[in-house]
């Protein structure tokens, strides 16, 4: 019944028979009905252990297990925005990768705009989309090197990247159209209507936040949502620049990047993520295609998540502009 995944895309998809449809529906369905109930079962064990007064450290599981799980949301919605989690109904596939991300308070619109240009112009040189690259003026002393690699390690290892993130969401929903688009190449193409409609999309996230506090008191809010958000914040800035960190520069955006070394735990969890040199040499490519697709890589180029994690304690590249 199911086909070779390993030579299925989204394009794939769209245009060939129906039974490759079905099939991608049926693990779509199936990805859907895990993650909600992975979901549901850590804010059970959650409200249970709170109800049952159980010791902070029993707590704590769930609670980090459930940030963690919020990673898995976003990855989710990551297929949504490439448009091939339900490529057959664009209305479809948006609407699931905005659900996913609604606890996560982001617009849909907002994170396949950031990761469209991210994908566009990775490392194309040392001033665009180069996470753990800075540019100074004039002279590097101690000083701008404390700084840089203060900065750097906050990001890393302090949840700082989600912070970064977070301000790109909120400039993306309040900047002035003009001025944003003298800001960041980012916002080319960034129209009224997607902000209004992002707006929206954010007023809602609010709303559910609020409304879990005001329905159930604020500490099932903080149960459910504020600690297991710093826990995400944390995961989520550890991980979000090993595929890249280290990598080279120049226009061919494709190859700086790398792939982790093969773990099916980590594949389950990250939907192929760990896979990502495929991911961005065929962008349109399913989740589960990634791991057949990889498997002539290179591995000794290839990292376990430990190592790559760590090695960005070696921080940041300074690379001196003009004064």
């Amino acid at each position: 019944m199911f086909c070779d995944v390993g030579a299925v895309g989204t394009s794939d998809l769209q245009g060939s028979g129906l039974e490759e449809n079905v099939v991608h529906r049926k693990r779509t369905a199936w990805l859907l009905v895990e993650t909600a109930a992975v979901y549901a079962a850590l804010a059970l064990a959650i409200l249970v252990s709170e109800r049952c007064h159980a010791p902070p450290e029993v707590k704590l599981l769930p609670v980090v297990g459930l940030g963690f799980w919020f990673h898995r949301l976003y990855v989710v919605a990551h297929e949504a925005s490439h448009r091939k989690l339900w490529p057959q109904s664009s209305r479809i596939n948006d609407a699931l990768g905005q659900i996913m991300l609604l606890p996560l308070m982001v617009p849909l619109r907002i994170h396949r705009k950031i990761h469209a240009f991210h994908h566009a112009h990775n490392r194309r040189d040392h001033h665009l989309s180069a996470l753990d690259t800075y540019v100074v003026r004039g002279r590097c002393g101690w000083g701008r090197r404390v700084w840089c690699y203060g900065l750097w390690y906050v990001g890393v290892f302090a949840g700082g990247w989600f912070v970064h993130s977070l301000v790109s969401v909120v400039l993306f929903l309040c900047m002035p159209l003009r001025l944003a688009r003298r800001v960041s190449p980012a916002f080319k193409g960034w129209r009224r209507r997607d902000q209004l409609a992002s707006l929206a999309v954010f007023a809602c996230g609010v709303s559910l936040h609020v409304g879990i506090a005001f329905a159930f008191g604020a500490r099932v809010w903080l149960l459910l949502f504020g600690w297991p958000l710093l826990a995400f914040a944390w995961c989520y800035s550890l991980l979000v620049y090993i595929y890249h960190y280290g990598t080279g520069y120049g226009p061919a955006v494709r190859e700086h990047v790398r792939s982790l070394r093969p773990s099916p735990l980590l594949r389950w969890w990250l939907l192929g993520f760990s896979d990502h040199a495929v991911h961005h040499q065929e962008p349109q490519l399913p989740w589960y295609a990634l791991a057949a697709r990889d498997q002539g890589a290179d591995a000794s180029k290839r990292q376990s998540v430990a190592s790559a994690i760590w090695n960005q304690w070696r921080g940041p590249t300074i690379v001196k502009g003009p004064s």
